[in-house]
């Protein structure tokens, strides 16, 4: 009877970290996705790229609220198989991404990651220091902001069995 106790134990924490490993993986809805497109050949080509559906990643550089929308500056980077930026490859542009409604900028701050599924809607005018910088504009379907001690890049499986007195 203790070994069937403790053999269902063991299976049910082996079954809920599987679970808890699925629940921060974000499910995107990738079917429409150019994956060709990048922020710079959207900028290189805009007439071809507008309204197409993107998958893009990055780092955020700035947040701000506007009106009736935020937009959120981003450095894009490749995705990783589990849609999350790359920060380790080079740069792939930037781009803004602007979704409707408020957005907490202080959880939307500088340096933290996200992934956006959206349309491409147009481009922006800004400026990167001195320079003129053309910022494709992603209207959002789904947003994905990166936890702060979330690591999809690990490929270890990680199992513990401990007692503490």
């Amino acid at each position: 009877m203790v070994r069937r106790k403790c053999l269902l134990l063991i299976l049910t924490s082996l079954f809920m970290g599987l679970l808890a490993s699925c629940a921060s993986t974000p499910e995107f809805d990738t079917t429409q996705v150019d994956k060709a497109l990048t922020p710079q050949s959207v900028v290189a080509e805009p007439e071809i790229s507008q309204g197409k559906t993107i998958l893009w990643g990055g780092t955020i550089l700035d947040t701000q609220n506007l009106e009736d929308s935020t937009q959120i500056e981003v450095l894009a980077y490749p995705l990783n198989s589990f849609h999350k930026p790359l920060q380790e490859s080079k740069p792939l542009g930037r781009f803004i991404i602007r979704h409707q409604g408020y957005l907490e900028a202080a959880t939307y701050a500088q340096g933290r990651l996200i992934t956006v599924l959206g349309n491409i809607e147009n481009s922006q005018r800004g400026k990167v220091g001195e320079s003129t910088y053309v910022y494709p504009v992603i209207s959002t379907k789904q947003l994905h902001l990166w936890s702060l001690h979330d690591d999809q890049n690990r490929t270890s499986f990680h199992l513990g069995i401990g007692i503490r007195l």
